[in-house]
């Protein structure tokens, strides 16, 4: 009898571990050119394979979990500094004559920059509190119909980046304009620097990007 009950709860331990791991699902396999751009951003690879194994082992996906977390906690901290940065002087005059900030073209710019970080604030902490009471089984049923629904799991992840992305650009580029209309010498020089420096770190930043979004397809 204890045999036979040992036997019996092999088989079906054995049957429920052949359940669990279930292979991609076709309707993840289709994924657009733009599609598997998100997929990279968002997850590092340009497809799901990985990250659908890792919806199979609770020790993997706990893995993805924290670290998803900690780059929406980062994202939460990035987007408080610009918030803090913008509000200040999008409320306070410029000290500096030299270097006036509050003329149209850089204060738009700059309440922009506020609004994209408020909103960056939003959409990090709603992702952060959905990745911390979400569990493999739900992320698995969510993603197996493919299309609209993988969309919204993936911009749950990088929009928040893409809205700290904008807002500091925001504020860079109406750093900029006040710099290039100043009229002291010393503060042009200064702002053509700082113009180049900002150049050649996005470049770096997209080169870098390209690289191992090529890298990740060959590696397929």
């Amino acid at each position: 009898m204890a045999s036979f009950y040992s036997t019996e709860l092999y088989v079906t331990t054995d049957k429920s571990a052949l359940a669990e791991e279930q292979p991609l699902p076709e309707t993840l396999h289709r994924m657009s050119l733009l599609m598997r751009v998100i997929c990279f951003l968002a997850l590092g690879r340009p497809d799901l394979d990985d990250h659908w194994k890792s919806l199979h082992s609770e020790q993997a996906f706990e893995t993805v979990r924290s670290r998803l977390c900690s780059i929406l906690a980062s994202t939460i901290t990035a987007a408080s500094v610009l918030l803090a940065i913008s509000g200040v002087f999008v409320s306070t005059g410029s000290p500096v004559p030299s270097f006036d900030y509050t003329s149209p073209a850089p204060h738009c710019l700059l309440l922009m920059s506020l609004m994209l970080a408020m909103i960056a604030m939003l959409t990090s902490g709603s992702s952060m509190i959905r990745w911390v009471h979400t569990d493999r089984h739900w992320t698995r049923e969510q993603l197996k119909p493919g299309g609209y629904f993988v969309l919204s799991y993936l911009l749950s992840i990088v929009t928040p980046i893409f809205f700290v992305a904008w807002s500091l650009n925001c504020f860079m580029f109406a750093m900029l304009i006040a710099g290039f209309y100043s009229q002291s010498t010393i503060c042009r020089v200064v702002t053509a620097l700082w113009l180049v420096t900002y150049v050649v770190n996005v470049g770096t930043i997209l080169t870098d990007f390209m690289w191992k979004y090529a890298k990740s397809l060959k590696s397929r």
